[in-house]
């Protein structure tokens, strides 16, 4: 028996995989391999022994398929399955370094902007001078805030381009924080 795959359920229908996965779920029954169902919400509302109750107890190893899960939450995923006698095949520090801008960063280095980043907290305004410190490498020109994962692209304009680095306006350090998108960190880029 091979490895089990762990997919986000249907949040409507929890007994069915999320409509996005079911095809590679699908694919994998077929193949003979196991397949559980994690609830992305309860994982991200902080619940992790609701998010695996589906899971079966001793699944043994077991692959993640699905939505993106911030590092401190896939620790909690892979704690709350170790209870359960199963064991993520990517452990969270890989899964961390694979996933986080500062863990990837020195190996694409060469194919990605010059990036800076910071830790930060959530809803915690950030120092304008720390921040224009941090940037000052960067040079002047535009630039794109993101967290350590993705960009707030869908915020463009407020919170995702910023159109000089060095202006100062205090764009950067206004920038709204959300749990969401893993708190973390902002990547700043040269375009």
């Amino acid at each position: 028996m091979g490895a089990t795959i762990i997919f986000c359920a249907d949040p409507l229908n929890p007994r069915r995989p999320d409509a996005h996965f079911a095809p590679e779920a699908r694919a994998a029954r077929e193949r003979g391999l196991t397949v559980a169902l994690l609830d992305h919400d309860a994982l991200l509302a902080g619940d992790p022994a609701a998010a695996v109750a589906r899971v079966p107890r001793g699944t043994g190893p077991a692959w993640y398929r699905g939505w993106m899960i911030p590092g401190d939450h896939y620790d909690n995923l892979a704690q709350a399955l170790d209870a359960r006698g199963c064991t993520l095949l990517t452990e969270p520090d890989r899964y961390r370094a694979a996933h986080e801008l500062p863990g990837w960063y020195g190996t694409f280095e060469e194919l990605t902007p010059r990036s800076v980043w910071l830790p930060v907290d959530a809803g915690r305004p950030q120092d304008a001078a720390a921040l224009a410190a941090l940037t000052a490498p960067l040079g002047g020109g535009p630039g794109i805030v993101k967290d350590f994962v993705k960009s707030r692209k869908h915020e463009w304009d407020e919170a995702c381009y910023v159109p000089d680095l060095t202006d100062g306006d205090g764009q950067v350090s206004d920038l709204p924080q959300d749990a969401d998108a893993g708190a973390l960190a902002g990547k700043l880029a040269s375009a």
